[in-house]
């Protein structure tokens, strides 16, 4: 019989203790000295792959929720991610709009700083719906001072004036209606003349009674005389666009280009001069004949009307090109003298 089955060792409490006893040695010594630094280092590298297997599990779930995502939740991500997109447009098109409403306000600003009298900004909230008439309702009426006959101006040129005022808006008649008139003069030599709205072209001015002699070119710049007082003078108007000149007519053929963004333009000003005049609209219809470029009778030295007439009083005139400069200073000396009430 083996007899070792019956040998006595340590009992398990003794050697309990004794473990413990040597692991707070071991503990003060590593925390005091240091010593295991070096080998828990090395147990960390043996000790990598049990964690890196215990790790299996949770990353093979991740990646059966990966692969396996069901469509409706693509969809739902899909839609969430158009509708962020949506409103980044949305603000970016807003932040557009503003800077290029700051761009011509400033321009507008500028664009005051050499006109004398008061501003007043409006802007353009209506067109009219007559294809034959060339006016913008403004939001400015009565209650804010306007009045028949002022003008109205953007930054890059004059656009017309105001010809029905309300209470809270008012109608504006632009430079390119047929019906309006306004004197300018050339920047380069400062020859006057008329322009009104062009009858064959929808966004164009004519020049009125010019002369075959009067040295007008294309790309010549028409500002206003301020002859008037209805349009601050010097303001840029039209760009000349076209000179044609027949020898078996009295009058030349001038088109222009108003400089005004009449089409487009949205924030506007109104002008008040220093002495607020309320001034008829300048019409074209009493200003200029329909038959405006048809030749004058000639008046001959001798009895008109029964009487005679002394030759210091005669008109020496053989065509009606020698005496219209004179009809257009009195035309507009007579707009300048006689305003109307409003």
């Amino acid at each position: 019989m083996d007899k070792t089955l019956f040998t006595k060792g340590v009992a398990p409490e003794y050697r309990t203790l004794a473990f413990i006893l040597l692991s707070v040695c071991i503990m003060f010594a590593d925390n005091r000295f240091g010593y295991l630094q070096q080998v828990r280092f090395v147990l960390g590298y043996a000790t990598t792959p049990v964690y890196w297997v215990a790790d299996i599990p949770t990353r093979v779930s991740f990646w059966i929720d990966d692969v396996f995502v069901s469509r409706t939740d693509l969809l739902e991500e899909n839609e969430g991610l158009r509708v962020e997109l949506l409103e980044a447009q949305r603000e970016l098109q807003l932040l557009e709009s503003l800077t290029s409403e700051n761009n011509r306000l400033r321009a507008l600003n500028e664009a005051t700083e050499f006109i004398g009298g008061e501003i007043l900004s409006a802007e353009i909230i209506n067109i009219s719906p007559d294809p034959y008439s060339k006016r913008v309702l403004i939001n400015k009426g009565a209650r804010d001072g306007v009045f028949i006959g002022q003008a109205l101006l953007d930054a890059n040129g004059l656009m017309g004036q105001v010809d029905e005022v309300l209470p809270f808006t008012s109608w504006v008649l632009l430079i390119t209606d047929s019906h309006h008139v306004i004197p300018v003069e050339v920047n380069r030599n400062g020859e006057r003349a008329l322009a009104r709205g062009s009858r064959d072209a929808a966004n164009q001015l004519e020049l009125v009674f010019v002369t075959q002699t009067q040295d007008m070119r294309a790309n010549d710049l028409l500002v206003s005389s301020g002859m008037g007082q209805v349009y601050p003078k010097n303001y840029p108007v039209a760009e000349i666009i076209s000179v044609y000149s027949d020898p078996g007519q009295d009058f030349a053929i001038v088109k222009a280009r108003p400089l005004a963004q009449l089409a487009s333009t949205r924030h506007v000003m109104l002008i008040f001069a220093e002495e607020e005049v309320a001034v008829e609209p300048n019409l074209i219809p009493d200003l200029v004949p329909d038959a405006a470029f048809e030749e004058a009778p000639v008046v001959d030295r001798g009895e008109v009307g029964g009487s005679e007439v002394a030759d210091s009083e005669v008109v020496e005139s053989d065509s009606v090109a020698e005496i219209v400069p004179q009809v257009i200073d009195d035309q507009v000396s007579q707009l300048e003298s006689e305003p109307i009430d409003q």
